[in-house]
């Protein structure tokens, strides 16, 4: 796996954090830096976290599936964008009550729910032989700058950018996995 699609795989992950950043901007009437420094830490931390689980869980399976690993990889990768496209046409309200608050229960609650995506991109890593830790640096620093930018976004362009958001990250997510797919049936 090159560089570039791992970018491209970075940022499709990303944007389940970018959309709730987007929420916590809408729900601050003043951003301050600390709240996009503290989301994109907390986003892009247990974005990088959860791909090394999942890697090392994948790791451990890759000798009994190695046969049908691209499946593997696709499956999985087309469930979790094809989850983020159908989020995306779901219209619900983006801001709650938690969505202004930084605390740490609620930053770790939503930094778990916006990375369980990236354990299963983790275990397609495994499958996929990539070097993880190239891998996790990438996913990291793409989702903490996206997700620091959200919070500014949110603020200033409100909720018309969160769908989008979903619905882009789950279609590139789609790609790299019929991508995967193809190169290793065809090729």
């Amino acid at each position: 796996m090159g560089f570039l699609e791992l970018l491209i795989i970075a940022v499709g992950v990303s944007m389940d954090a970018f959309a709730v950043s987007v929420c916590k901007g809408l729900s601050v009437s003043r951003v301050r830096p600390q709240h996009a420094l503290k989301t994109g830490l907390w986003f892009g931390g247990f974005q990088a976290l959860m791909p090394v689980i999942g890697y090392f869980l994948g790791v451990s399976f890759a000798d009994l599936v190695s046969s049908v690993d691209h499946w593997i990889a696709f499956v999985l990768l087309a469930i979790i964008g094809g989850n983020m496209v159908k989020e995306s046409f779901e219209k619900e309200e983006c801001c709650t009550s938690a969505d202004s608050d930084f605390s740490f229960r609620v930053m770790l609650a939503m930094a778990i729910a916006t990375s369980i995506d990236a354990l299963a991109i983790g275990v397609s890593f495994a499958f996929l032989g990539a070097n993880i830790w190239t891998a996790v640096l990438c996913i990291g620093l793409v989702t903490g700058a996206f997700s620091a930018a959200g919070v500014y976004v949110g603020n200033i362009f409100g909720r018309k950018y969160k769908s989008k958001a979903e619905f882009v990250g789950g279609a590139i997510l789609i790609a790299m996995g019929l991508k995967i797919l193809i190169e290793h049936t065809l090729l």
